[in-house]
C-alpha cells in the first residue's frame, strides 16, 4: 500500500524590507561575510574621509581645528583662478589625460592579439613580460628613467655615440616631457590592462570561431566579428571610467619627474594639490582644487555614461 507523504510547509520568503534583508543575511551569510571587509574599507578611507570637504571653504587654522576654522566661502577658488599659473596647470592636466586617452585602444588590441596567437608558449611569454613592468613603483621608474635618458651614461648616451645622433637630454626638455610621461606608463601599464579583456575573450566558445572557420571567415574576419563584439561593452565600461579620470593625472609621476627646465609642462592640478596645499599647509586651497577636480571628474563620467547609454539602447552604459 503506497503511502501518502505530507509536503513540508515551506518556509514564507519575505518579498521586501528589512525582513526580506535579514532573511538574505541569515540564508547567505558567508558571502556578506567576505563583502564586509572592503565594504569597512570603502566607509573608512572613502566616506569618513568626506567629512574634510568642508576645508575648501573654511580659512583652515590648524590650532582651531575645523569646526573652529572661520567660512570663507568660494574664496580659495577665487584665489585659484587668480593665480597666474592655473590656466597653465589645467591645460597641462588636460593635455597629459587627453594623450593618454588617444592611446586606449593598446590594450584592447594586445588583448586580441594575445587571444587569437595559438602558442601557449608564447602566450605565456608575452604576458609575463608585459605584467611585470606594473609592479615596479613609480620611483623605481622615475629612476630608471632618469638613468636610460642620461645623455651622459644612459642610453641616449649609447646611441649618440654608436649612430652619431645629437639628442639632447630628454629629462629636461619640456618638448619631450609628455612623450617620455605617457609612453613609459603604456610600457608600465599595457599589460596588466589587457587582464579584464582577455578574462572576457575566454568566455567566448571555441564553436563560434570553428563555425565562422566553416563559414570561410579569416583569422582577422573572425577577431572583427567575434571577438571585438564579446569585449566591446567592456572597453565602453573602461573608456567611461578614463573619461571620468581626465582630471585626476597622479602627483606621484609628475612631481619626480618635474624639475626646473620642464616645470612649465610638468605642473598639473594634481601636483598644485601637493605644493600649494600640502607642503605650504594651505590645506583649505589644496582641498577645494582636489574637490573641484572630483567634482568635474563625476561630471565627465555622466556625460560619458549618457553618451553610451544613447548610443547602446542602454546596453554599454555603466549605469
Amino acid at each position: 500500500m503506497a503511502k501518502s507523504v505530507a509536503a513540508a510547509p515551506q518556509t514564507l520568503v519575505p518579498q521586501k524590507g528589512w525582513r526580506r534583508f535579514a532573511f538574505n543575511c541569515k540564508r547567505d551569510w558567508m558571502l556578506y561575510a567576505m563583502c564586509l571587509i572592503p565594504v569597512v574599507y570603502v566607509l573608512i578611507f572613502n566616506y569618513i574621509p568626506m567629512y574634510g570637504i568642508q576645508l575648501a571653504f573654511r580659512d583652515y587654522k590648524p590650532r582651531k581645528g575645523i569646526w573652529g576654522s572661520p567660512w570663507i566661502g568660494l574664496d580659495n577658488y577665487r584665489e585659484f583662478f587668480a593665480f597666474y599659473g592655473s590656466k597653465n596647470y589645467i591645460l597641462n592636466t588636460l593635455a597629459i589625460s587627453t594623450y593618454q586617452l588617444a592611446l586606449f585602444p593598446l590594450p584592447v588590441l594586445l588583448a586580441l592579439v594575445i587571444h587569437a596567437y595559438k602558442g601557449k608558449t608564447f602566450k605565456k611569454i608575452v604576458q609575463n613580460v608585459s605584467y611585470v613592468p606594473h609592479f615596479i613603483s613609480l620611483v623605481v621608474l622615475c629612476g630608471m628613467l632618469s638613468t636610460v635618458l642620461s645623455p651622459l651614461t644612459g642610453l641616449v648616451a649609447t646611441l649618440n655615440k654608436t649612430f652619431g645622433f645629437n639628442i639632447g637630454d630628454l629629462r629636461s626638455d619640456p618638448r619631450a616631457y609628455r612623450h617620455v610621461y605617457v609612453w613609459s606608463d603604456v610600457w608600465q601599464n599595457l599589460g596588466w590592462n589587457t587582464i579584464l579583456y582577455l578574462s572576457a575573450l575566454s568566455g567566448v566558445p571555441d564553436e563560434v570561431h570553428e563555425a565562422a572557420k566553416v563559414d570561410g571567415a579569416s583569422r582577422f574576419r573572425r577577431i572583427w566579428v567575434v571577438d571585438f563584439p564579446t569585449i566591446l561593452p567592456m572597453c565602453s565600461l573602461m573608456l567611461i571610467m578614463q573619461f571620468g579620470s581626465l582630471f585626476s593625472v597622479g602627483y606621484q609621476k609628475a612631481y619626480l619627474m618635474m624639475n626646473a627646465a620642464n616645470a612649465s609642462v610638468a605642473g598639473m592640478m594634481s601636483t598644485y594639490v601637493y605644493t600649494h596645499g600640502i607642503k605650504t599647509g594651505e590645506m583649505g586651497m589644496g582641498q577645494a582644487v582636489g574637490l573641484m577636480n572630483s567634482v568635474l571628474g563625476m561630471i565627465l563620467t555622466l556625460i560619458a555614461n549618457g553618451v553610451a547609454d544613447r548610443l547602446s539602447d542602454g546596453e554599454m552604459a555603466l549605469f
